[in-house]
């Protein structure tokens, strides 16, 4: 029945060649779908794009900026597609005329945008993109993708441009940097020298502190001798005036014994006697108004180191008091002493009258004449005791502010102290403070003075990462990557026609039995199939230049998924007849659906996902990525069971089948005869 079965093809012109036709188809479907799509993006520098450049430009500190003009210059050298620059009425007529696929329009002020990235609020640059997705949107997914790349180019070159902007503001903030440490040094000097100043300043304002409490409590004690020397003036005016009393009485007595001589005798002892006494005191009087005023003068010298640190109109006031009272005093004491001497005199006379009542008379003349004398002088010692009172009054007073003053002054030193120390501390802390700021202005210096910036730096920055494709199992191209899925196609369309053109059930001659039938048919069908295979393998590997992991085991999976298909539809068509055909059409889309060929099976709906293990066109795409791409020995295997198990299911049940129809329609025949 193999031999009849053969003789028939052979005899009948039509079927033979229907069915060398059909051993091509595979080769059709895969070969052209594979070429086709075998690298697509090959041709994108043919694919026409309007570009529309509006950018007028814009100045940046100085540098003209003309972004616009430079995307549109790298975008035509790059030929990632045929850029065509044109106005923007012609890309948009264009655009309507199907002339471009789409329109990247640059606006008026793209550049002016990539100038506002330091200000309050930048504004980003925009592109318009406009594709034409009636035309081709798979061109417009393309646009998508190398717009991508485009607005990647472009954050590259305004990227740049501000790196370069930025290492040229990093060298001149490095020669700042290094002209601030050259003066933070100075000022490090400076501060040492204020530091040293400070602690110098703070001794001497102790020192000051120590001395006007010394001078506060010196002006206490002078204060005291100021008010004594008051009481002791009034005594001494008190003293004087009565003084100039008793002299008043001398005089009234001197003009009585004159006129009384003859009682005067009489009394010449008692005077005598009075005379001495009065002498003495006279005498005492004397060296009591020079120590008078040698105290006056001593506390003058005094009051001139005080006088230095008082007002000026307090310090005038006080010299002229303590001038008053030197006058005063020194009046005082001329007065005293010519009071000594009168009364020496009078003591004389006294012992003169005593010693001879002859002498008496010229003696009465001469003592009238010196309590005349004397009673003039007292008047000068009474003006002169008040001035001095009034003089003390003013020192009392002066020495009361003076004192008022040098507490004020002690006190406020002792702040003043107080306070050097806080600024002695504060100054150590300033220069400890610039010696820091002149370090690290110094190493800053150091460090910006190491940034060298070029143009692999500006590219640096603009263009930070750079992608490395280390691809686990890397495919070529899209015709790779397709290749599983429309081989597959290609065999199974294949299998589909040959059941057209060839009879799957007829036999050429009368079958002997069920198993003779069926074996004649597969043997044609795996003859076919075979040549299918290795014609599909020789235009896709040396035809195409298909790059294969394992050729034999290629040649092996496209041989056992072209008899997997030749038995899932020789099984439908043998028992279904054209229905059969159908079905195998149906089965057909539900493989190219959901065999993962081309998108991810997580990506299809999921209804359709449960069929993605029910059909055998999933098990030979992954058998043929296993022998083409990732070479996993394991997993071709295991699809290889697969396929094998399906083919074996399928020639069974057509097995049976044959065995049946054999029985039920030959059987009767031969009883018959």
């Amino acid at each position: 029945m193999i031999k009849a079965e053969w003789l028939k093809i052979f005899k009948t012109r039509k079927m033979l060649v229907s069915i060398v036709a059909v051993l091509f188809i595979p080769v059709m479907y895969a070969g052209m779908f594979l070429w086709a799509f075998w690298d697509p993006y090959a041709g994108m520098s043919d694919l026409p794009v309007a570009i529309v450049n509006e950018d007028s430009g814009a100045e940046m500190d100085g540098v003209k900026l003309d972004l616009g003009e430079t995307l549109v210059e790298k975008l035509v050298d790059s030929k990632q597609f045929n850029f065509i620059e044109v106005s923007k009425e012609e890309a948009e007529k264009g655009l309507d005329g199907r002339d471009y696929y789409m329109i990247l329009e640059i606006p008026e002020n793209f550049s002016e945008h990539a100038t506002t990235l330091l200000d309050e609020k930048p504004s980003k640059l925009v592109m318009n993109y406009i594709p034409n997705e009636g035309l081709n949107f798979l061109s417009s997914q393309i646009g998508e993708t190398a717009m991508d790349r485009i607005r990647a180019e472009v954050n590259t070159q305004v990227s740049t441009t501000y790196a370069e902007k930025l290492f040229d503001s990093i060298a001149t903030l490095g020669d700042g940097f290094t002209e601030a440490a050259d003066g933070s040094l100075q000022l490090d000097e400076g501060a040492q020298k204020v530091a040293n100043g400070a602690k110098d300043l703070k001794g001497y304002l102790e020192q000051l502190a120590n001395s006007t409490i010394q001078l506060s409590d010196g002006t206490d004690k002078l204060v005291a001798g100021a008010q004594q020397a008051v009481e002791g003036a009034s005594n001494l005016q008190q003293g004087v005036t009565q003084y100039t009393e008793g002299v008043a009485q001398v005089k009234e007595g001197l003009s009585t014994l004159n006129e009384k001589q003859s009682q005067i005798i009489d009394g010449t002892a008692s005077i005598a006697q009075n005379a001495g006494a009065l002498n003495s005191a006279a005498t005492e009087l004397t060296a009591g108004s020079a120590q008078v005023e040698a105290g006056i003068n001593a506390l003058t010298q005094q009051l001139q180191s005080a006088l230095a640190t008082m007002p000026e109109e307090q310090a005038t006031a006080l010299n002229q008091t303590l001038a008053q009272l030197q006058a005063g005093s020194a009046s005082v004491h001329n007065g005293l002493s010519s009071l000594s001497a009168g009364t020496e005199k009078l003591q004389a006379g006294a012992n003169q009258v005593n010693g001879g009542a002859t002498q008496i008379a010229a003696g009465q003349a001469k003592v009238l004449a010196g309590a005349n004398s004397l009673t003039a002088k007292s008047s000068e010692l009474i003006q002169g005791s008040q001035q001095l009172v009034s003089g003390l009054n003013e020192l009392a007073s002066g020495t009361s502010t003076l004192n008022e003053g040098t507490t004020t002054l002690a006190s406020k030193s002792g702040e003043l102290a107080e306070g050097s120390a806080t600024l002695a501390e504060g100054s150590t802390e300033l220069a400890d403070g610039t010696a820091t700021l002149s370090g690290k202005l110094e190493e800053a210096s150091e460090k910006a003075s190491e940034v060298k910036a070029n143009d692999d730096t500006y590219d640096m920055v603009g263009n930070p990462v750079e992608v490395e494709k280390d691809s686990v199992n890397p495919v070529a191209n899209y015709g790779t990557g397709f290749a599983p899925y429309f081989i597959s196609l290609g065999l199974f369309v294949g299998a589909l026609l040959i059941s057209i053109v060839f009879p799957l059930v007829e036999p050429a001659i009368r079958p002997k039995n069920g198993a003779s039938w069926f074996t004649s048919k597969v043997v044609v069908l795996a003859v076919v199939g075979l040549i299918q295979s290795l014609l599909t393998v020789a235009v896709v590997k040396w035809g195409l230049g298909l790059e294969v992991q394992n050729m034999g085991y290629f040649i092996l999976t496209a041989l056992l998924t072209s008899y997997a298909f030749l038995a899932l539809v020789q099984m439908l068509v043998s028992i279904l007849g054209d229905p059969g055909r159908f079905v195998a059409i149906v089965v057909l889309i539900l493989q190219l659906t959901t065999s993962a060929g081309t998108f991810p099976l997580e990506l299809i709906p999921g209804p359709l996902q449960v069929f993605n293990t029910l059909l055998p066109m999933t098990y030979s795409v992954q058998a043929f990525k296993a022998s083409i791409s990732t070479g996993d020995m394991s997993f071709l295997f295991q699809n290889y069971a697969v396929l094998l198990g399906y083919m074996v299911v399928f020639l069974a049940i057509t097995f049976g089948y044959f065995m049946l129809v054999h029985k039920k329609r030959y059987s009767k025949v031969a009883e018959e005869n």
